[in-house]
This record gives structure tokens, C-alpha cells and sequence, in this order.
């Protein structure tokens, strides 16, 4: 965010950008194939103009989903079965004592600790440069978008190979050999108000650090935050129990069970105690088969769910032209105006600032908004059953959703990006090593187009709305007394439905420009417009005895000054109030970044013309 140049693995400045609906080829793609480590940010080749207008494509997808609900509410009228069962136990008693079993489960552990110490090892240890290390490649790609595609359309294997508990259990086993009869773990009494909120918490935390933190593509940075969450792991497992931190306070265990009750193919889920018997569970069962609850799920997994398909969002949301606006209305607002100009006096980065604000907000938003249409629901239904409740029962028919909205936004990411992971194999560390002969291994860029892309993010978007109609359908078949009623209560729902898939293909839509920088001056000589209250500046990294030459003009007296951060506090060695034109020479006294910045404080706009020449 802080430069318009950023060594990434698909687009600067971080990792996790997708290439987009609008383009065929992203030029980071282009530079990693001919291994430059540099792209220009948001940069794009060939792009991709839809054969219709989108508008058509936007009413075309709601009225299919329209219409699914249409065909289910007159084919589907009769109340089902209350069962889960699945289709068939493929682990079966056999699978259950065998040594086959225990053999693939023994080698697919010892192979998924050994890939968790490789991510930490090569993040610590190995180049830190982002592309030429196997950590971030791994962790952002291969791990988190495309175990969660397998954990949505096959099925979920974190329960197997999660690395975070399989530590843990080998130390428990350790612990009882060593100390027979003596338990693992400090046995404190999980709070049950508490629920799923840690696992909230944390996830929320790693969205976070995903979608806005500079410092995810660092990968001495990965390795410690992965350090320091299985370290938090570890001793909630140690002080609540094993079962009891992974049902309520693992955050990728809450995600990949989200994920994976969408597939055909699972274990009980985790709430369940079966899935804590110790007992292999193979089920086969029907694509969302699960997804249709009897039970509702407790209020902090309902937040959870809505905080899954809300940060996916907002991850699309802020490449849009409208994120842009929105951070440039935010920051030029007189209302808020003092609390800004705290935020840059003490040092911290404003856009950073902004863009956390607006990621704590945007699933506030989609949880409200969320409650509402589920209040509605109720109303609709004429069931008297608290709010809570109703939302617990048709929160998992947004799982459908915040699947399809993943397969749509990281495709192409995985697609091409994902090629990296071809290279690093052979040289995970940067080190210079060929192990299986991939490391000079180019990345191609012509597997995948923005015309396939475009056309994927409609069938999987429109896909998901149409399966997420179903879950909820027959989610009100069993939740409520009559057909009547359970065909009522989804009205709200269909609206709910419709808008977010009009939404969801309009943000894909959009062409990724970014939000830019959020009070920065991009060029060294221009004419900017600062409204009333708005600041802008330009900052150099100078040596001690380098000087800044600047002058401008303005239509309003304005204020002016540079100056430097020392920690929380604001040093300014030239400050000018309600000056019309200045110019001089400035030097540095010491090694530091200095910013030279302009404020209007009048109640119309100002026009600025300035020039910097330098450091010299």
C-alpha cells in the first residue's frame, strides 16, 4: 500500500491478489515467468469485454434464482424425514481396527508435520524474498485456497492432517508413557457462554492479517504468526482439553468443517461427539446433504459462518472503484477530519488505519443484516422461537454462497500463481537447490483466460445461490410445521439470496484498481484539489545533509510544514499556517523519512500547485 512497487507472488503489494474477471493475464504473472521479482501493481494484460451488457448478465442470474426457488417450493411440499444419516459409512467396522487404516493415517500425519515444519523452516531460515520461498507460496495458495476448494468439493482431511493437533496428540502420548495414569493438560473448565468466539476471534485475526497486513508475504513474518497461533493452540488445548480447543477455538477447524459439510464425501461434523469417538468416519452422502440442519447452530458459529462469507467479500469488494471512493470520501470528510489528523499526528498509516475500520465494519454489516432477514423469517413463519434460534438453523444455506464466492475470486489466483509451488518444491529455501529438477520450471500464463474466468464466476456464483435456495428450503421443511409456513419463511430469504448474487457478479465484474493511497501525493509536481479539511503528502527517505528543494502556490492560504515521526510523536521542522505560495530548501538533520504536507482548513476547496526536487 505504501509503494507502488512490491515484490509478490501475483500483484503488489501483497499476495493474495487475485488476477481478475477483467483480465486474461495479470503482467505479475508475466514477470514471474520471466523471473522478475517486480511488478507493477494492479497491472493487467489483455482484457475481456463481456459479450452482453452486465446488466442482463446481473437480471439473468437472479432470475434463475428465482426460479429454483419456484421449481423446489412446487416439487418439494412434504415435510422430510428428520434424519442426517448419510448415504453409507465408507470406514466401516473393518476400516475401524484395521492396520491398513492406521497405516495411511500414520503416513499422512508424519507427512503433514513434516510440511508445517518446511512452511516454518523456510520461513525463518530461508530467502526473504516472497516468490523464492516456499512458505508464502504454500501457506496462501496451495493451503488456505485450494485445501479449502478440496475441503468444499471432495471433502474434508483437516481433522487428519491438522499439524497444530497432531503435535499435540504425539505429545499426549509421550506424556502418558512417561507418566501412566497422569493426564495431559490442565482439566480448567471450558466457559460455555464463550462458545465458538475464540475461534471467531482468531479467524477474524488471520483475515486480517490475509487481506491488509504488508507483512504476509514476509515470510520470517508467516512463520511467526504460524509460531505464535499454534502456540496459543497448544495451550488452549493444554488448559480446556484437547476436543474441547478444537471445537471451540481452532479457527481452521470451524472453517474446514464449514467447508466441508458441502462435500459428498465427511466425518460428523464438529459439534457432533462422534467425531470425537476416536472412531474413523468415511460418510457418503448427497453435495450440501449436510448442510441441512435440525439443530441451530449456537449464535458464535452463526457469527462465524456470516464472518466467513463477509471477509471473502470484502477481499472483492476492495478491489473495486468504489473501495477507492469510499477511502477517499472517508479521508477527505471535515466530520472526521480531527480524529484523522490524530491518527496521521501519531505516526500510524492512514490508509492502513482506514482500511482496518472497514474490514471491522463490513461483517458487522453482513451480520446485521443478516439477523434482520432472519427476524423477518420468523415473522413470516409465525414462529415464536427466539431470534437466535432462527438464525442458527439457516445460517449453514449461506455456506453455499461463501463457497461459490471462493472458486469465483480465487480461480485464476490459483491457476497461475499456484504454478509457483512447481519451482519451490525443488528449492524451498531459496538456497539455490534443484532436489527434483523443477526449479527452472517457468510459469505459464496461458492456462487460463479471463474469458473462462468470467464465465466460471457466473456458473459457480449462480450455482451457489441455486444450492443455497435448496439447503434453506429444506431447512424451513423441517424447521416449521407446514409446508405453508416453511414456503413463507423463505420469501425474506430469496430476497436476501437474489440481492447477494447481483452483488457478488457486480464486484467481480469490476476492474481491480485498488484504493490508492489514501492522503499521498503520487507525483514530485502537480495540481491537486484538497476539499475542505483534506491533507495530502509527499514523504523521502533522506541521509543526514541531503536536502528537499520545493515551492507552490494556492488559491487559499493553506497550511503547510514537514515533518517526521519520532514513535507517537510528531516533530515538524518547518511549519507554515495560511500561506498562499512559499518555496526554500530544506535539509536533513539526520537519517530519517520526512513528509512534506499540505492542509486546507478552509470551508471550500483549495487548489495546490507544487513542485519537490530531490533529495540531493
Amino acid at each position: 500500500m505504501k509503494s507502488t512497487r512490491a515484490k509478490s507472488i501475483l500483484a503488489a503489494p501483497r499476495v493474495r491478489r487475485r488476477p481478475g474477471i477483467a483480465a486474461a493475464v495479470s503482467a505479475a504473472a508475466m514477470a514471474m515467468a520471466s523471473g522478475i521479482g517486480e511488478a507493477r501493481a494492479h497491472a493487467f494484460g489483455q482484457r475481456y469485454d463481456l459479450p452482453l451488457p452486465l446488466d442482463l448478465y446481473l437480471a439473468g442470474a437472479a432470475a434463475a434464482v428465482v426460479l429454483s426457488f419456484v421449481v423446489m417450493a412446487v416439487a418439494f411440499r412434504e415435510r422430510p424425514r428428520q434424519s442426517e444419516a448419510p448415504w453409507a459409512d465408507l470406514a466401516g467396522p473393518k476400516a475401524r481396527s484395521g492396520r491398513l487404516h492406521r497405516a495411511v493415517t500414520g503416513t499422512l500425519k508424519a507427512a503433514a508435520v513434516g510440511l508445517f515444519l518446511l512452511v516454518v523452516a523456510a520461513g525463518f531460515l530461508g530467502n526473504q524474498e516472497t516468490v523464492k520461498n516456499f512458505a508464502p507460496t504454500f501457506v496462501w495458495i496451495i493451503w488456505w485456497v485450494g485445501f479449502a476448494y478440496l475441503a468444499a468439493l471432495v471433502g474434508n482431511p483437516w481433522p487428519v492432517l491438522n499439524p497444530f493437533s497432531i503435535l499435540f496428540s504425539w505429545a499426549e502420548w509421550a506424556w502418558a508413557r512417561a507418566a501412566p495414569g497422569r493426564r495431559f493438560g490442565l482439566d480448567l473448565p471450558y466457559p460455555e457462554p464463550l462458545g465458538a468466539w475464540p475461534a471467531v476471534l482468531l479467524f477474524a485475526g488471520f483475515a486480517w492479517f490475509e487481506l491488509l497486513s504488508p507483512a504476509a508475504t514476509s515470510p520470517a513474518v508467516l512463520a511467526l504468526a504460524i509460531v505464535a497461533y499454534g502456540a496459543l493452540t497448544w495451550f488452549g488445548m493444554f488448559a480446556f482439553g484437547h476436543r474441547i480447543w478444537l471445537v471451540h477455538g481452532e479457527a481452521f477447524a470451524r472453517a474446514f468443517d464449514v467447508f466441508g459439510r458441502f462435500a459428498p464425501l465427511g466425518g460428523p461434523a464438529l459439534d457432533d461427539p462422534a467425531s470425537g469417538d476416536g472412531r474413523p468416519h468415511l460418510y457418503l452422502r448427497p453435495y450440501a446433504g449436510a448442510l441441512v440442519a435440525d439443530r441451530p447452530a449456537r449464535l458464535s458459529v452463526t457469527a462465524f459462518v456470516v464472518l466467513m462469507l463477509s471477509t471473502v467479500t470484502f477481499d472483492g469488494f476492495k478491489e473495486t472503484p468504489l473501495w477507492g471512493a469510499l477511502l477517499q470520501g472517508t479521508a477527505a470528510s471535515p466530520t472526521l477530519h480531527p480524529a484523522i489528523r490524530g491518527i496521521h499526528d501519531l505516526g500510524f498509516d492512514l490508509q492502513s488505519v482506514l482500511e482496518t475500520a472497514l474490514f471491522v465494519l463490513f461483517p458487522l454489516v453482513f451480520f446485521i443484516v443478516y439477523l434482520g432477514f432472519a427476524g423477518l423469517t420468523r415473522r413470516w413463519a409465525g414462529d415464536d422461537r427466539p431470534l437466535t434460534e432462527i438464525a442458527g438453523l439457516f445460517v449453514y444455506s449461506l455456506v453455499p454462497i461463501a463457497i461459490a464466492y471462493h472458486l469465483a475470486h480465487y480461480l485464476s489466483y490459483l491457476v497461475l500463481a499456484g504454478q509457483l509451488i512447481i519451482p519451490l518444491a525443488s528449492d524451498p529455501f531459496g538456497w539455490g537447490w534443484d532436489l527434483f529438477g523443477t526449479a527452472g520450471h517457468r510459469i505459464r500464463i496461458d492456462l487460463i483466460g479471463a474469458k473462462f474466468v468470467w464465465y466460471a464466476a457466473v456458473i459457480s456464483i449462480v450455482a451457489g445461490h441455486v444450492i443455497a435456495v435448496g439447503v434453506g428450503h429444506f431447512t424451513a421443511l423441517r424447521a416449521f410445521p407446514s409446508p405453508l409456513a416453511a414456503r413463507r419463511s423463505q420469501y425474506p430469504m430469496l430476497v436476501l439470496m437474489v440481492g447477494y448474487t447481483v452483488a457478488s457478479l457486480w464486484i467481480l465484474s469490476q476492474p481491480i484498481v485498488g484504493g490508492g493511497d489514501v492522503g499521498t501525493l503520487r507525483a514530485a509536481r502537480d495540481t491537486v484539489t484538497l476539499a475542505p479539511f483534506e491533507f495530502r503528502e509527499r514523504c523521502y527517505a533522506l541521509r543526514a545533509g541531503e536536502t528537499l528543494a520545493y515551492d507552490f502556490s494556492a488559491d487559499r492560504p493553506v497550511d503547510f510544514d514537514i515533518h517526521y515521526h519520532d514513535g507517537l510523536r510528531t516533530h515538524a521542522p518547518v511549519a507554515l499556517s495560511g500561506a498562499t505560495n512559499r518555496g526554500g530548501r530544506f535539509r536533513a538533520a539526520s537519517n530519517r523519512t520526512y513528509c512534506l504536507m499540505w492542509a486546507n482548513r478552509n470551508l471550500a476547496p483549495a487548489s495546490v500547485s507544487y513542485r519537490i526536487q530531490g533529495p540531493r
